[in-house]
């Protein structure tokens, strides 16, 4: 989930909402019913303090960054079924219900905790307004919630900061509530173990946090903006994020099927529905530990995730993004200089499906857009459908007898959507399109051994099966180049396109579709525009000398 206090970034993109889509797109162009979700994280001190800054209530500040990042991801073609917020009242109901839920069950109990407050801006600081340093591995200026180094969650930061001013914080005795993290250990043990879904590297990490003995949660915090707890006399006390935020997955679910399916119950059909959960691995903790602890806390009325695919952090210029050293490239910026496809593309050609970290570099862009996209895919494209317009009129001729390249040629065809396939039913969208490319490539080459230009008597043949390479290549494009694809649709089959795009299924890339004498678009144009290399150098400078 974006967190409501600013504009999205590729960072943000590339490890969760960029591989969830790609995913979602061949799902429903394979004929599963699918639904995508996703929320804005509404709560939390800096969202009050920047809201503060801006003279805005918390509400009206959350609600605009929650339809810039609607827009922001509308942009790059990312396409959710709901997109909602942590702050909905269906969530706050829901999560006051799983609250009372838990502590029917016994695993909420109260005590007082020692909490740190700054007396310069006079606050009670929630985990991420403290800094200090990791006790695991020493890593400094790390959160007291979180250690972006080591990924494990401190029991109690060292050389605590507040994270505003940057003075020490004292500490004051206030009333928590907790979650019993400590009694789900040998259950977490046994679901991370029984679970061959989930990926083998980070559960056995995961495995040794449970090892080492895990700690009751904190799952309050002393502010008033959040979801309060549903407790008499408990004002001015709300859930911590993390016990709210992931429980926003469901209810933002059962919004969705409220308003499209209300006949059907939204409890069963979670529960007989495979759920993933595509996170980056900054919050492997959170979801592999408290996010089924509580499922399972409330007697698995929703279940747990069948899969968690887990990414790792994107690099610019093999350095941490950051925005406030100014290091790192909004979306909106790039979209407003290149193609939204060229960062889909970029980002599906460089990611693995495990957690390692990847980066975007500037020169390599330009060097696969130019090289792979373009010059790849694009030529192949443009090539066939400029030659079938200007030698056959635009339509397409009757294949005669094939030979040996043309039956090759079938064979790529029809083996296609299978070897994609079991790639993205892997979300190995590096795997997929390294296929894809090699198929384009496949074609770009016997297109230029059958030249076509040159010997007319299989010139029918060459280009019947060049045209149906173009549809089937399109098909596998989908997920990954939506706005691309649409424009080699319509130069395929003009004003009948979008009658196409609804009726195309993944399955359909295997055979040879478009029939001889079907008619292409007269007006062909180039799917692609190469950048220029000064573009590229201009776009370094705005980040400094490297």
């Amino acid at each position: 989930m974006p967190y409501a206090n600013g504009e999205i970034h590729l960072g943000h993109v590339s490890s969760t909402y960029l591989p969830a889509d790609f995913f979602t797109r061949f799902l429903r162009i394979s004929g599963k019913k699918v639904f995508h979700v996703c929320a804005t994280d509404d709560f939390g001190t800096p969202i009050l303090i920047k809201a503060e800054k801006e003279q805005k209530t918390p509400k009206s500040f959350v609600e605009f960054w929650n339809q810039r990042d609607l827009e922001d991801f509308k942009l790059l073609g990312i396409s959710f079924d709901k997109f909602y917020r942590t702050s909905s009242p269906e969530n706050h109901n829901f999560v006051q219900y799983v609250f009372n839920k838990l502590k029917t069950n016994g695993h909420i109990y109260e005590k007082e905790v020692i909490q740190f407050y700054c007396n310069h801006d006079r606050k009670y600081l929630p985990d991420r307004y403290v800094v200090g340093t990791c006790p695991y591995c020493k890593s400094e200026d790390q959160y007291s919630d979180l250690c972006e180094k080591c990924g494990r969650v401190p029991e109690e930061i060292l050389d605590p900061k507040c994270g505003i001013c940057g003075k020490k914080p004292v500490k004051k005795n206030t009333n928590h509530y907790f979650f019993r993290l400590s009694s789900f250990s040998q259950v977490l043990n046994d679901w991370l173990v029984s679970n061959v879904n989930l990926q083998n590297d980070i559960k056995k990490y995961v495995l040794n946090w449970i090892k080492d003995g895990l700690q009751d949660w904190d799952i309050t915090r002393d502010l008033e903006w959040g979801i309060n707890i549903p407790i008499d006399g408990e004002k001015g006390k709300v859930f911590y994020g993390w016990f709210d935020n992931h429980l926003c997955y469901i209810s933002t679910f059962m919004t969705l099927l409220q308003e499209r399916h209300p006949e059907q119950n939204g409890r069963k059909t979670w529960n007989r529905s495979t759920i993933y959960h595509f996170i980056g691995k900054d919050i492997v903790y959170h979801h592999f530990l408290f996010l089924p602890a509580i499922r399972i806390g409330i007697n698995k009325e929703y279940k747990l995730p069948d899969y968690i695919p887990v990414r790792g952090h994107l690099m610019l210029h093999d350095k941490k993004i950051s925005k406030s050293r100014n290091w790192y490239i909004g979306l909106r910026d790039f979209i407003s200089i290149f193609n939204p496809d060229y960062l889909r593309f970029y980002i599906a050609s460089i990611s693995p499906s495990n957690q390692d970290d990847i980066n975007f570099d500037w020169d390599m862009f330009y060097n696969k857009i130019n090289n792979e996209l373009i010059d790849n895919i694009g030529n192949f494209v443009n090539r066939t459908l400029t030659f079938t317009n200007k030698n056959f009129g635009g339509k397409v001729p009757t294949p005669g007898e094939y030979d040996y390249e043309d039956k090759l040629g079938i064979d790529e065809i029809t083996k296609l959507p299978r070897e994609v396939g079991s790639f993205l039913e892997k979300t190995e969208t590096d795997k997929a399109l390294k296929n894809i490319l090699k198929f384009s490539n496949h074609f770009n080459q016997y297109f230029q051994k059958k030249e076509p230009w040159r010997d007319k008597k299989s010139a029918d043949t060459t280009i019947y099966l060049s045209i149906n390479a173009v549809r089937s290549l399109s098909i596998m494009l989908e997920p990954f180049l939506p706005f691309s694809v649409e424009r080699i649709y319509l130069q395929l089959f003009g004003e009948n396109t979008s009658k196409v795009i609804s009726n195309q299924k993944w399955d359909d890339a295997a055979k040879l579709n478009i029939k001889p004498g079907h008619q292409i678009l007269s007006n062909i144009k180039p799917l692609f525009k190469k950048i220029d290399k000064k573009e590229i150098e201009k776009e370094k400078a705005k980040l400094g000398s490297l």
